[in-house]
This record gives C-alpha cells, structure tokens and sequence, in this order.
C-alpha cells in the first residue's frame, strides 16, 4: 500500500509528529509512505521508516496565520507559494499514492488552500486515483463564522472518502469543537488517539527527579520558561531542566540563561529523547497540545499545564479543563501565570503523587491503518 500523508505545521511541531506517528504505522504494516511536509525541519522527530519530503518551508508570523514566512524570515511571496504547489503536485503524480491523507485540512490551514486544493485535484486526476482521507485531532479551533464550516463540508463531499478523528467519540466527540453536519458525520471514522508506544524510562536517566519544562517545538512559550525559572528560586531543592525550541533556540537559551543565573535550572534546545525524560522525572510543565498531553497520559507523570491561548486560540484549553479532573493535573491559564502560583502548583501534583500510566485508548495510529485498509478494500 502506497500512502501519502500531507501535513505543513506552521508553530509548534505536533501535527508534523503525529503525521510521523502514522507513517510509521503504515510502514510497519508493509506500506510504502511519504509524508510531505511544509513547514520547517523538526530533525529531533522520529521519521524511521518513512520517506520524508520537504516542501520549500514556511512558519507563521506567531499566531498570525494568514501571514507566512520563509526560512530566511521573509513573507512569502507568490513565486515561492507558486513552488510549493509544483513540488507538491509533482510529487503526488511521482509517487502516485493508493492513498492520500491530509493533515488538518480542510478544517484548518485555509491560508494554505490553493496548495491543498491542488494536490487533492491532481491526486483525482490519476489514472488510478487514491482514496483520500482527513486527519484531524481530537479539538479542532472552532470556525468563527459558519461559512468557514460550510466550506470545509463541500470540499470534504468534493474530494474525501473519509475523516479519520483521532480521538475517542466518547470522551471528545468532534461536535465539541466543531459543527458536525449530518454529510459530515457520515464520513467521520474514529481512530482512538495517535500516539507512539507508551514512554519507557530513559536508560541512562536523564531527566530523573527533575522539573521538566517544555513548549513543544516552535518557538513559543518564553512566558513559561520565565515562570518557571521564578518558580525555581522558590523551590531551591529541585532541580530544573528546560527544553527550547524553534529555530531561535539559541538565542532564546543565552537570553534565558542570563535571567537563570543563581539557580538549578539548565536549559538546552529541544531532546528526541523527551519521552523517555517523562517516566521518572518529577513532574512536568508544558503546555496543552494534543501530544503533549498524551505524553502525560501515558506516563503518569504529575503536570502542570499552561494551554496556550494566544490569537484566540481555545483548543489546548478545552483539552486541558478536561484532563484537569484526573489526579496530579493543575491547569494555569497564562494569564494568571507567575512564578510563585507555578510553584504553589507544582507542589500540589508532585504532592498527589504520579498517576498509574494509561495504557489503553492510545493505538490510534494501528486503528488507522485498519481503517484505511478497510476503506481500501471497500472500492476494490
């Protein structure tokens, strides 16, 4: 089975993960896959087994959208978007896939239509045309005006033989973040949630008995890196590691490590080894994103979650407040995010202890192939 799987992150690097989650998935079972991705390297994510194909990269100006840069910080221009759409439809019509999944769209990254739109068209176009499919995680950022719901339903019912929603229907039905049309619902199949196989401890125990302090990928979350260096002033006896990344990681590390002089804070870029971290460390502080949190799932780890809420964003804090009733969870909203109540946090969950690991509900990624071979099956 050839499979292709379409995904431009434009922040923080989750949906590029997951699509890499579910290649792997695919390969492991015997395919052929290629994810093409269009945002900026992430070479700290796992791409065994896969075929990786960059697309020229863009980043979005923060949480401005509609606003997309270059790798050298320019705004991209209409030639380089023009390039991003031959190399896409290029490679569809090279690798000529028996199934084409897209990353979110078309229920976000709008401002990437025209790219999207033709890919689906020239994969429609084949002699042989794939079956295509959406990939969307558990919430999606509500549209703010119907028309936008109404848009993404046509070209669902245009182009999609199906939306894989990787979550599960009875805890996060899509309709909680997103109006679910009656053409709609009879296209939704439900993976469970896409994760790698459970965290084991890091051999060599990095990370243990340590506040791990993570953003995800991109570069944001320098207010929770601040906090948490306040907070460590606090709580002297622990000792701190903070995880940067984005491309600026650098200079945000040399900026951070001025302000972390004094303490048992350490700071570098961003670890492939992460994961492993999580098992034995003594807590963590991050934000919200769909990985993130499966990560604290999995490993039972005490967490303090800051949701990031810039550009009226919602996502990560409906998904926080919901995994906020389980034990050792606090949520901070960031604007109530200072050093001495992350501190007062951190000394609640570590206090509640870790939480057993949970180990059901996470093979999404296996249910996907299921799925998609299911679907494969039914238009032979």
């Amino acid at each position: 089975m050839k499979v292709m799987i379409i995904v431009t992150h434009l922040l923080g690097t989750g949906h590029l993960s997951r699509a890499l989650t579910l290649g792997r998935s695919f390969a492991k079972d015997g395919g052929d896959v290629m994810v093409v991705s269009g945002g900026m390297p992430a070479p700290q994510l796992d791409s065994g087994g896969v075929t990786l194909f960059g697309l020229p990269p863009l980043r979005s100006d923060g949480t401005d959208f509609t606003r997309l840069l270059t790798d050298q910080n320019d705004v991209a221009d209409d030639p380089y978007k023009a390039a991003r759409v031959t190399a896409l439809t290029q490679a569809v019509q090279s690798f000529q896939p028996q199934v084409l999944i897209t990353e979110l769209y078309p229920f976000g990254r709008r401002s990437l239509a025209s790219e999207f739109d033709a890919a689906l068209t020239t994969a429609r176009n084949l002699d042989q045309p794939p079956i295509i499919l959406g990939s969307i995680r558990d919430i999606l950022a509500p549209p703010s005006k119907p028309s936008k719901a109404t848009r993404a339903d046509d070209i669902v019912e245009q182009f999609y033989d199906g939306i894989l929603v990787h979550s599960n229907e009875s805890l996060t039905p899509l309709s909680v973040s997103w109006p679910v049309s009656a053409k709609l619902a009879a296209r939704l199949h439900y993976t469970g949630f896409v994760a790698p196989e459970p965290p084991q401890p890091h051999p060599e125990d990095i990370g243990a008995h340590e506040v791990l302090v993570s953003a995800g990928g991109g570069s944001v979350g320098q207010p929770i890196f601040r906090a948490a260096i306040e907070a460590a002033r606090k709580m002297p006896n622990r000792r701190w590691r903070l995880l940067v990344g984005g491309q600026d990681a650098k200079r945000r590390i040399a900026e951070l490590s001025e302000l972390a002089q004094g303490t048992a804070v350490s700071l570098e870029p961003v670890r492939p080894d992460f994961r492993q971290m999580l098992p034995h460390a003594a807590a963590s502080i991050s934000m919200c994103g769909y990985n993130t949190a499966l990560d604290i799932l999995q490993s039972g780890t005490p967490a303090v979650f800051v949701p990031f809420d810039d550009g009226k964003e919602v996502e990560q804090g409906l998904r926080a407040h919901s995994l906020s009733e389980l034990p050792a969870i606090e949520v901070l909203t960031s604007q109530n995010l200072t050093g001495e109540r992350l501190a007062n946090a951190l000394e609640r969950v570590i206090s509640d202890g870790p939480r057993s690991p949970q180990i059901q509900g996470f093979d999404g990624a296996k249910q996907t192939v299921k799925v998609t071979k299911r679907l494969l099956e039914k238009r032979r």
